[in-house]
């Protein structure tokens, strides 16, 4: 499906045609709504060298799996999207940037029933890396946080994370990964629900500058490992001035490098 071929809903919002990579990947996204930014690049390239077969739960346009992809020549990404406008995008997005043959699209609710998300072609035990940037829910404001694209679209309960969770451990094969990116003020739930599934957790806390605190957090988990939880250093993307991203960060989203950790 060509951008033009897009529902009803993608021909009537207002999209923007936003580089990543230093230009390396053009990804079109709705203007309003949720968008995808750096999260998603660090996602991407957060993906462990070496993967094959990458799922992204809750794609939307797919920014996190495209990174991946322009990282990993032999990657292939199944994108998981309930959302159909967005996947309608997510493969406009796959054919401009050249990966219309490394992408498949599942359309289906990342915290519905497993049956569903077999139906829709998901494997069990079957990707090297699953990664998510979930939605989340702002409890210290009482309010569902993310500005909605559509009713409902990016938010959820922190009881609908476990959901999320589980589906990463069903689809991820023995000895492969899942990451996840989120709000650190919400690493006390996804430590719940990453602990009951995988080993070797690893946990980056992401700050904006060094005297500062973390605001995100990447968790990735190893499935079928017994290995102890590992807590990385901090990492601000800025120094204590200036707008300038910190070396390693500005080669990252430039796409000359990945993310090591």
């Amino acid at each position: 499906m060509s951008l033009d071929q897009t529902s009803d809903f993608v021909q009537q919002q207002t999209t923007t045609a936003d580089a990543f990579l230093g230009g390396r990947i053009t990804v079109r996204q709705p203007a309003q709504g949720f968008r995808a930014g750096l999260d998603s690049v660090l996602l991407g390239a957060a993906v462990t060298s070496g993967a094959q077969r990458l799922l992204d739960l809750g794609s939307g346009v797919g920014t996190a799996a495209l990174v991946a992809l322009a990282h990993a020549p032999a990657l292939r990404a199944t994108l998981a999207e309930r959302d159909e406008a967005m996947l309608a995008l997510a493969r406009s997005n796959a054919e401009a940037n050249g990966f219309a043959d490394r992408v498949v699209l599942a359309t289906v609710d990342v915290a519905g029933p497993g049956s569903a998300r077999r139906e829709a072609g998901i494997g069990e035990n079957a990707y090297d890396s699953v990664i998510a940037n979930p939605p989340f829910f702002d409890a210290a404001r009482g309010t569902l946080a993310r500005v909605q694209g559509r009713a409902g679209a990016r938010h959820m309960q922190n009881e609908q994370l476990e959901l999320w969770v589980k589906a990463a451990a069903g689809a991820a094969a023995g000895g492969g990964e899942a990451i996840f990116i989120y709000p650190a003020k919400g690493l006390q739930a996804l430590l719940g629900a990453f602990g009951k599934r995988f080993g070797a957790l690893t946990i980056l806390p992401l700050c904006p500058r060094p005297d500062g605190p973390a605001t995100r957090v990447l968790l990735r988990g190893i499935k079928g490992s017994r290995a102890p939880l590992t807590l990385l250093a901090a990492r601000a993307l800025h120094d204590e001035q200036g707008r300038a991203f910190r070396p390693e960060f500005e080669a990252i989203f430039r796409g000359e490098a990945r993310l090591v950790w």
